[in-house]
């Protein structure tokens, strides 16, 4: 460099990445070493020599400490042998003036350069260190290490080369540069340090580095906590050790701070989370005590873990120990009440489960749920959650109409539990009361429930054992429509609606389950109506004891009043008087049996006042003379005791016991009517003959003899078939039946072998039994009732529909309503229904919407 360049590069200095070490040969001005103070050599007015003087000083002491901080362009030493010398320079007195001219505050070529950061020596070392050598030749290997399946070995790969780099990069800066600001030295560490922590962050794959970061914290964290259960003590103190050497790792290589903050948060928020659902995750038991444990649990284990790692982030390579590690009251609490929340969390994902294991001792799983639905959010989201679960698992066309309602049951009674004010239950109970509404076989199920016996625990699918329960301990006499609270002013003890009600939202203070259940229905009347049907087929079936249906009676009327249930207590005091006007009857007519040897048939009757009965079934037949004669005779007494009324005979509802004496056995059966009119028709004529050919009889003939209907005559068949009583003469012949006066060995005494003919036997004869198995109603349905008085409505639309042709539903109804007398009582669904019957009969047509006579 002439003499002119030095001038024009003293005024005009050149950019900082040209800012090379300068020629090491400069003779004639000798060292660029001080001669005595800075101060002493700094003049007001510059020459142009002495400027260029201090140029070449300056340039000479830039040379020799960039020559000394230079690191080798090659890979880190593996061995800290191997650092002195080629990394760790030999630090010579000239080396330390130079340091010291350009960094000292106090230093000429310091003040002439203050505002020049191109003249910055730790600016300089920064770039040689971070553009250069780490870019080029330290992350290349960390890259290398991050692609390792395995995450702690990746991790302390990463860390292991950051120490290393951080203390070359450093070494030579704390030792010989840093000492030489002076009081600015710990600035300058800080900028250094803040440079390098940038490098990480912008250089390297963050999000990679934070996986493994995590997964490392999460993998310790497991095991001391007793997540994994194969940590011994000795384990575990050994893997606290590590987590605090990690940490201080982190934090003292430029990977801790608030980055590392939030992934410990992160981690022990999953952490937490994870030991909840291993620990308590089916833990539903009432003496569980599942509470105390996890407020325990947080405060000796998970908060002291935490406190630690803390203590050890916020103090670097030098951690407190465990003993002295201090736990704020505050942050412990605040913890407790976050796993409190994730464990009610846990409990409104299983409640489900938790109610359908209700009878199992699931309540414990409850008082978790106590201590978490103490806010609005928190009530929101439970109510929200369960009812979503129940759309899903619950309301849906194959569940059972009993699984829907015990579960219903359920559901009532741990919500009670869970909220005494029966908010949470309102909410949840509003899908399934609307769903259980549509069903049309609900009240029936409720009302054969209240009647059931508690002590039958037989499955059914009409009944519900669990109602039969609740009946046995009685009924709640205050219906819910009655408890309007708001307006009780004698109430001492109201207390205003919680703040996340609903709008319709009633305080009740009995939420019992048989009045939920009740409360179904819109009105009373339609489960009045179905108590009546299903108390007249009880009431027609049982033979002595009414005493649970007169208790039934009584607390329901307590509910509903007296005056609509006067029709069931007509039709029970009907069964109780007939027992005492049968035995009067029965003794003035001298129908009592006799002590001779002779079979005789007894007659019981069962007298019904038929304006309070449900519709009965009414069908005639014939009935063995003997019995016509026995019903003659009550008829006549009857009309002496009671001179105002008449008898009229239902025989398709009575019951009759019979016994049939087989040749080779005796067959005793308590059977419908109508069975006993058919098996007796297979009598004998002669019975003092020795005949060894049976009776046969087809179904035509049966018809014609009983004079009764086809359907009657073919289920009785088949249920002496099913009793191994008759069989069909041949398949040939379907409809001829014939007596089995002997059966085959084998089915009489099924541990024998079995022929071909008795298998197929005992085969019809279980096929019959099955198809027979339920007993015939005696109230009839209120479809049959709907069809028997649309058949009288068919004359007036059979009329119309000739005289004026094809015509629309809705005109239909309309004409109804006008020309029959007293009104047309059905409306368009139900006449629609029947009209389609008559469609697929084949006497109507639908033709672009309109019905007409079928030609």
């Amino acid at each position: 460099m002439t003499a002119y360049d030095r001038v024009f590069a003293a005024v005009f200095p050149p950019p900082s990445e040209h800012s090379l070490p300068t020629p090491a040969a400069t003779p004639q001005l000798g060292s660029a070493g001080f001669e005595g103070s800075p101060e002493a050599q700094l003049a007001v007015d510059w020459s142009t020599q002495d400027s260029a003087t201090e140029q070449v000083r300056w340039e000479r002491a830039w040379h020799t400490a960039t020559t000394f901080l230079s690191l080798p362009s090659e890979e880190l030493p593996s061995s800290q042998d191997r650092l002195p010398g080629k990394w760790w320079k030999k630090y010579t007195p000239d080396i330390e003036n130079s340091i010291r001219y350009l960094v000292s505050p106090g230093s000429q070529g310091v003040r002439l350069r203050r505002h020049q950061k191109q003249h910055d020596l730790l600016q300089w070392y920064f770039e040689e260190v971070g553009l250069r050598h780490f870019v080029h030749h330290v992350r290349p290997l960390i890259l290398k290490v991050l692609r390792e399946e395995d995450c702690d070995k990746g991790i302390n790969g990463v860390l292991s080369y950051l120490e290393r780099a951080h203390m070359i990069y450093l070494h030579n800066v704390d030792e010989y540069v840093l000492p030489q600001y002076e009081d600015e030295g710990q600035e300058g560490r800080y900028r250094i340090k803040s440079n390098l922590t940038g490098l990480l962050t912008f250089s390297l794959p963050q999000k990679k580095i934070n996986e493994n970061i995590a997964d490392f914290i999460k993998t310790h964290a497991e095991a001391v906590l007793g997540i994994r259960n194969d940590c011994s003590d000795t384990a575990q103190q050994q893997t606290r050790q590590n987590i605090r050497r990690f940490v201080a790792g982190l934090q003292d290589n430029g990977l801790g701070g608030y980055r590392l903050q939030k992934i410990l948060a992160e981690v022990m928020s999953d952490t937490l989370t994870a030991y909840i659902k291993q620990a308590y995750a089916g833990q539903w038991q009432s003496d569980a005590n599942v509470t105390a444990q996890l407020r325990y649990w947080v405060e000796n284990r998970f908060a002291r873990y935490i406190v630690e790692v803390l203590a050890t982030l916020n103090t670097s390579r030098n951690p407190q120990p465990e003993s002295e590690t201090e736990i704020a009251l505050a942050d412990v609490e605040k913890w407790q009440e976050i796993a409190i929340n994730r464990l009610g969390a846990l409990r409104t994902e299983e409640l489900f489960s938790v109610i359908v294991e209700w009878e199992h001792d699931s309540k414990g799983a409850i008082e978790d749920l106590r201590r978490y639905v103490t806010t609005t959010d928190a009530r929101t989201h439970l109510t929200s959650t369960f009812v979503k679960v129940l759309n899903r698992r619950l309301l849906q066309p194959g569940a059972a109409t009993t699984e829907i309602m015990q579960m219903y049951i359920s559901i009532i009674r741990a919500f009670v539990a869970l909220d005494p004010k029966g908010v949470l239950l309102e909410r949840v109970a509003r899908p399934i009361r609307r769903y259980l509404r549509e069903r049309d076989d609900t009240v029936s199920i409720v009302v054969a429930s209240l009647l059931a016996d508690p002590e039958d625990r037989s499955p059914s699918a009409d009944v519900l054992p669990e109602l039969a329960d609740e009946m046995a301990h009685g009924i709640n006499p205050t219906a819910p429509d009655d408890d309007d609270d708001d307006f009780d002013f004698n109430d001492m003890e109201w207390t205003p609606a919680p703040v996340d009600a609903g709008p319709d939202y009633k305080s009740s203070k009995h939420l019992d389950v048989i009045g939920s259940l009740i409360s179904l229905f819109e009105t009373k009347d339609v489960f009045v109506k179905n108590f009546q049907k299903v108390l007249g087929e009880r009431l027609l079936r049982i033979e002595q004891n009414f005493d649970k249906e007169i208790r039934i009676l009584e607390l329901l009327k307590l509910r509903f009043g007296e005056a609509p249930l006067q029709a069931c207590e007509v039709m029970l005091r009907d069964i109780i008087d007939s027992r005492r006007v049968d035995t009067v009857i029965r003794n003035d007519q001298n129908l009592t049996m006799s002590d001779t040897d002779e079979p005789q048939s007894e007659l019981h009757t069962r007298i019904l006042s038929h304006l309070f009965w449900p519709s009965l079934h009414s069908e005639s037949f014939s009935l063995p003379p003997a019995i016509s004669s026995l019903q003659s005779r009550y008829a006549t007494g009857f009309e002496t005791l009671k001179q105002s009324r008449k008898l009229t005979w239902l025989n398709a509802l009575g019951q009759v016991t019979v016994h049939l004496d087989l040749e080779d056995r005796t067959v005793t059966e308590i059977v419908q009517t109508w069975q006993a009119s058919v098996i007796y028709a297979f009598q004998n004529p002669h019975q003092d003959a020795i005949s060894s050919e049976s009776v046969e009889k087809t179904v035509q003939q049966l018809m014609s003899e009983l004079s009764m209907s086809e359907s009657y005559v073919r289920n009785a068949l088949t249920f002496w078939v099913g009793k191994l009583v008759l069989a069909r003469s041949s398949a040939k012949e379907p409809d001829t039946y014939h007596v089995l006066e002997t059966l085959p060995s084998s089915a009489l005494h099924p541990e024998l072998p079995t022929s071909t003919a008795a298998s197929t036997l005992l085969t019809a004869a279980a096929a019959a039994d099955a198809a027979t198995s339920a007993p015939a109603p005696a109230v009839r349905s209120e479809e049959e009732v709907m069809r028997e008085k649309m058949e009288v409505f068919w004359q007036f639309v059979n009329g119309m529909l000739t005289n004026q042709g094809a015509m629309p539903l809705g005109r239909i109804v309309m004409m109804l309503k006008v020309v029959v007398p007293g009104g047309f009582p059905f409306g368009n669904e139900e006449l629609k229904g029947y009209l389609e019957r008559r469609v697929r009969e084949g006497k109507l047509e639908v033709v672009g919407g309109n019905y007409k006579i079928k030609n």
